[in-house]
C-alpha cells in the first residue's frame, strides 16, 4: 500500500444461490481508497452498490477475493476480529436511521462507546460532544420520535463517528430527506472526513451529492465500469 493509501479491493466477488439459481451481484471488483477523501459509488438500482459497501463494512464475507483495510484482508479474519473492527475502525450510517426508539439522542450515540467498554461517564460526555458537532446539542435529551427525520439522521451521523473511525461507510444517507437538509448532513459528513483525515465512502442516487466526492466509482451489473475523478469531471 501507499502511504495515503487506506483500503484497497481486489478482484471482489459475491454470488448468491437460491436453490439451483446463482446471482452474481459483484464480478471482480478492484479499487483504492486513500485517506482524507470522499468516494461516491453510483449505479442503476441492482448494480451492487450496497453489496460492495456491505463487504467493505464486513457486514457480508465475500464469495472470493480480498478487502485490505491497512495491511489485514478483512474476508479472512476470524469473527472475534472482525468485530474488534467495526466497533473501532467503522463508522456505518444508513438511509433508515435505526435509532432505538426509547433511547434518548445522547444515548443513541453512547451506543458504541458503552459496547466497546468506555465508562458510562465517558460515554455520556463524548455523546453530547458529537451531538454539539452535528448542531443538536439542544436536542440531546429528546427521543427520536421527538425529532424530525433530519434530526434523527444527524443523530445517527454522530453515532457513527462516536469511536472516531478511520471509515465512514453511508448508504444512501439523505434518502428520506429534503434537499435543503441532505446538504446539512453532507456538509457534516464531508467536514467529519477532511478534519480527522478519514476516508467516506457514500452510496447514491444523487448527481448533486456525487458532484462533491472526490471521487465517482460507476457500478454496473457488478462491474466498475469508471472512475471519474472531480477535478476532471
Amino acid at each position: 500500500m501507499t502511504n495515503n493509501e487506506l483500503l484497497r479491493v481486489e478482484g471482489l466477488v459475491k454470488t448468491y444461490h437460491d436453490g439451483e439459481r446463482e446471482l452474481k451481484v459483484l464480478r471482480g471488483v478492484d479499487c483504492t481508497f486513500r485517506r482524507g477523501e470522499a468516494v461516491a459509488i453510483v449505479g442503476q438500482s441492482g448494480s451492487g452498490k450496497s453489496t460492495l459497501l456491505n463487504l467493505i463494512g464486513t457486514l457480508d464475507r465475500p464469495t472470493s477475493g480480498k478487502i485490505v483495510l491497512d495491511h489485514e484482508d478483512l474476508a479472512t479474519l476470524p469473527m472475534p476480529k472482525l468485530n474488534q473492527i467495526r466497533r473501532e475502525r467503522l463508522g456505518f450510517i444508513f438511509q433508515f436511521h435505526h435509532l432505538l426508539p426509547e433511547f434518548r439522542a445522547w444515548e443513541n450515540v453512547a451506543v458504541p462507546a458503552w459496547i466497546a467498554g468506555t465508562s458510562p461517564s465517558q460515554a455520556k460526555k463524548k455523546a453530547l460532544e458529537m451531538l454539539d458537532r452535528v448542531g443538536l446539542s439542544e436536542r440531546a435529551s429528546h427521543i427520536p420520535s421527538k425529532m424530525s427525520g433530519g434530526e434523527q439522521q444527524r443523530v445517527s451521523l454522530a453515532r457513527a463517528l462516536m469511536n472516531d473511525p478511520d471509515v465512514i461507510l453511508a448508504d444512501e444517507p439523505t434518502g428520506n430527506l429534503d434537499v435543503e437538509t441532505s446538504m446539512q448532513v453532507i456538509d457534516i459528513l464531508w467536514k467529519a472526513t477532511r478534519d480527522r483525515d478519514r476516508l467516506l465512502v457514500i452510496v447514491t442516487h444523487e448527481p448533486s451529492i456525487a458532484a462533491h466526492a472526490d471521487r465517482t466509482m460507476t457500478l454496473r451489473e457488478g462491474k466498475l465500469i469508471s472512475i471519474t475523478n472531480k477535478e476532471n469531471a
